[in-house]
C-alpha cells in the first residue's frame, strides 16, 4: 500500500521538446495520451485514496524521431469547485467531502441531500475514450469530459444519462474495425429494475461528417442483462468481445445501493459500500452480438474479482477469454494513502484462461468436462439443469494492466505485455508474456517504478509482437521505447517535467503504425529513495487500436 501522500503534480501546458537518446522509428507519428490522479491535497484537506486524486493528463507527440510533451489538469466541475473553495468539496469513491464547519445549516442540508442521491464526480482520472471523432477523459461515473487531444484543454461535460439510463459505465470500451465503440453501464433501479446495458456508439456517419453532432446522439442499446439483485448490482471494470460475442462477468463484488445512500450520514466513504461475497458464484454472461441475446447455456465459476480483461476469441465451438483475477477484494485497499496500523494488505493477481462451450452437447452426462481444446487445462463441467461450472487455467501470477496488439482483439493471441507486481502497488518491472510457452521476458532498471505497458503495431508487421521501447539514468523523467519482439531498448526521450504514476494510456496514430512499446518513466536517485513512494517512475508500452 502507499505509506505517504504523494506530492501534488505540476502541469506543463506549453509544448516542450524532449531530449531523445537512441533512435525512435520514423513511422511512429501520433500522440500518446496518459491519464491519472495528480492532485492529492487541496488547501488543508487531503484525499484518502490514490484513485481519488484530481486528474492530470499528459501527451507525448511523436513525429520524425522527436517527442513533444505537455500536461494539463482536467479542469472539470470537480476541479473548479475544489479550487474555488480551496478544499475538497466534491466526494470521490474513497473520500467523503464534508462542508466547512463554518458553513450554515442550509449549506450542510444541501450537502447531505446531494450525498443521499449522489451526483457523482466528473473527475475522469482513469482513461481516455474515443466516441465518434471525439476524445473524453473518463472514470466510471455517468460523467465524461470531452478534451482536446492536442492541447489537452478541457471541453464539454457529457452526461451518459441524457442519452441512455446508466448511472455507471466502464472506462474500457472496445472498438471494431469500422470505428464503432462498445461499452457497458449499470442502470440502477430504473423503473423498478436494475440492469446492465451494453451499448454501441456508432462511428461518425457520412451525413454527420463535418457537423457538430454529439458523439452519443446516435447511441444504440445492444443488449440488457438483468442484475441478479435489485439493490446490489455487480461492480465491474471491463468486459470481453469477440467477432460474435460479448463476455460480461457478473461477479460477487457488489455495490450496496442502500448503504451508499446512507454513507454520508454514517461518516463513511462510498468505497466501504462495496462488498465481496465469497460464498457466491460468479455468473458469466455470453451474449450474441447479432441477436443481442444471451446464449441458452448458463456459465458459472467460483467467487473472484476481475478488473481487467486481456482478450477473448472463438475456437472450435468455444469462446476462450483471458482475465486478470483475484480471490478477494483487497486490491482497492492497497491504494489507500494514509499509513495504517494493521498489517499491510496484499492481494495476489493471477492470469486466468476460461473456456465456454457455446452449444454444448446436451447428451453429455452430468459431471463431464465439455472442453476439448488440447492447449489448455481449463474446464467446463456439466451440472444439473445444463449449467456449466467453469474452472480456469492459471497461466501466470503477479501480472496486471495487460495490453496486447489490439489488431488481435477478438482473435487468438500469443503475446501479452503488462506490469509485474510482487506484494506492492508499484511495479518494478514489466513483462512480455508468451501464452503458448508460458515464458516471461522482463525489462527493469534499478530505482525505477513502472506503469502500464501499451503496444503499437507496425504497419504490415511481420508478426504479432513487431514493436519497441527507451530509458536513461542521468535524467529524471522519460518515455521508454522497446522492441516488441526482443524487448530491448530502442530509445528514450527525457521530458522537462516530473511524471507521476498514472492509470492508463491511449495512442492516437497519425497514420497506420508498427509494433512499438512506449513507456513513461521517472528515474529516482538512489540517494533520494525516500521519494520513491511519491515520485513514481512510469513506463508505458503504447498500443494502437484500429479504430483511432
Amino acid at each position: 500500500m502507499f505509506q505517504e501522500f504523494p506530492k501534488n503534480a505540476e502541469e506543463a501546458p506549453e509544448p516542450s521538446k524532449a531530449e531523445v537518446k537512441g533512435d525512435i522509428p520514423r513511422w511512429l507519428r501520433g500522440t500518446l495520451l496518459r491519464n491519472g490522479p495528480g492532485i492529492f491535497t487541496v488547501g488543508d484537506t487531503s484525499y484518502n485514496h490514490w484513485f481519488d486524486g484530481l486528474a492530470i493528463m499528459h501527451s507525448f507527440a511523436f513525429e520524425d524521431g522527436e517527442v513533444i510533451h505537455r500536461s494539463r489538469f482536467l479542469r472539470g466541475d470537480t476541479y473548479t469547485a475544489n479550487m474555488t473553495a480551496n478544499r475538497i468539496v466534491v466526494s470521490e469513491m474513497g473520500t467523503m467531502a464534508y462542508p466547512d464547519p463554518s458553513k450554515n445549516l442550509i449549506v450542510k442540508a444541501i450537502t447531505f441531500l446531494n450525498h443521499t442521491v449522489p451526483d457523482f464526480t466528473d473527475n475522469g482520472a482513469s482513461n481516455f475514450i474515443k466516441y465518434g471523432n471525439e476524445y473524453f477523459a473518463t472514470s466510471e461515473t455517468n460523467y465524461i469530459r470531452k478534451i482536446d487531444p492536442v492541447t489537452l484543454e478541457t471541453l464539454d461535460k457529457v452526461d451518459y444519462m441524457k442519452y441512455l439510463p446508466v448511472n455507471l459505465a466502464t472506462s474500457h470500451p472496445h472498438y471494431d474495425k469500422e470505428g464503432n465503440a462498445y461499452n457497458i453501464g449499470t442502470s440502477i433501479a430504473e423503473k423498478g429494475k436494475t440492469k446492465y446495458i451494453l451499448f454501441k456508439v456508432p462511428a461518425v456517419s457520412e451525413k454527420d461528417k463535418g457537423k457538430k453532432v454529439p458523439a452519443l446522439k446516435n447511441v444504440e442499446t445492444v443488449c440488457t442483462v438483468p442484475s441478479r439483485t435489485l439493490l446490489t448490482p455487480s461492480y465491474y471494470h471491463s468486459f470481453g468481445m469477440t467477432d460474435n460475442y460479448f463476455i460480461f462477468i457478473e461477479q460477487p463484488f457488489k455495490l450496496d445501493i442502500l448503504k451508499m445512500a446512507t454513507a454520508y450520514m454514517r461518516g463513511v466513504n462510498w468505497a466501504s459500500c462495496l462488498k465481496f461475497c465469497p460464498e457466491e458464484n460468479t455468473l458469466i454472461h455470453l451474449i450474441d452480438r447479432k441477436t443481442g441475446k444471451e446464449v441458452e447455456t448458463k456459465y458459472f465459476t467460483g467467487a473472484m474479482v476481475v478488473y481487467h480483461h486481456v482478450n477473448a476469441f472463438e475456437e472450435d465451438g468455444n469462446v476462450v477469454f483471458d482475465v486478470i483475477a483475484y480471490d478477494d477484494n483487497k486490491l482497492y485497499d492497497m491504494f489507500y494513502l494514509k499509513k495504517k496500523t494493521e498489517a499491510s494488505v496484499y492481494s495476489k493477481s493471477s492470469y486466468r484462461r476460461f473456456v465456454l462451450p457455446i452449444q454444448p452437447d446436451k447428451s453429455i452426462a452430468i459431471g463431464e468436462n465439455l472442453v476439448n481444446l488440447k492447449y489448455t487445462t481449463a474446464s467446463a463441467v456439466k451440472e444439473k439443469e445444463g449449467k456449466l461450472m467453469c474452472q480456469a487455467e492459471v497461466l501466470n501470477e503477479d501480472f496486471e494492466l495487460p495490453r496486447m496488439n489490439y489488431d488481435f482483439n477478438g482473435k487468438r493471441h500469443r503475446f501479452v505485455y503488462g506490469s509485474c507486481v510482487e506484494e506492492s502497488t508499484m511495479a518494478v518491472k514489466i513483462g512480455k508474456f508468451d501464452t503458448e510457452t508460458k515464458e516471461m521476458v522482463y525489462w527493469s532498471e534499478d530505482n525505477c517504478f513502472l506503469s502500464e505497458p501499451v503496444f503499437i503495431p507496425r504497419p504490415n508487421g511481420e508478426s504479432e509482437d513487431d514493436g519497441e521501447e527507451t530509458m536513461d539514468p542521468d535524467q529524471s523523467s522519460f518515455i521508454l521505447i522497446l522492441d516488441g519482439r526482443t524487448f530491448k531498448e530502442l530509445a528514450r526521450a527525457y521530458v522537462n517535467a516530473e511524471l507521476q504514476m498514472d492509470m492508463h494510456g491511449f495512442f492516437i496514430p497519425r497514420e497506420i503504425y508498427t509494433g512499438e512499446i512506449i513507456m513513461n518513466t521517472e528515474k529516482h536517485n538512489p540517494h533520494l529513495c525516500c521519494f520513491c513512494d511519491r515520485h513514481v517512475l512510469k513506463i508505458h508500452l503504447v498500443s494502437w487500436t484500429t479504430s483511432v
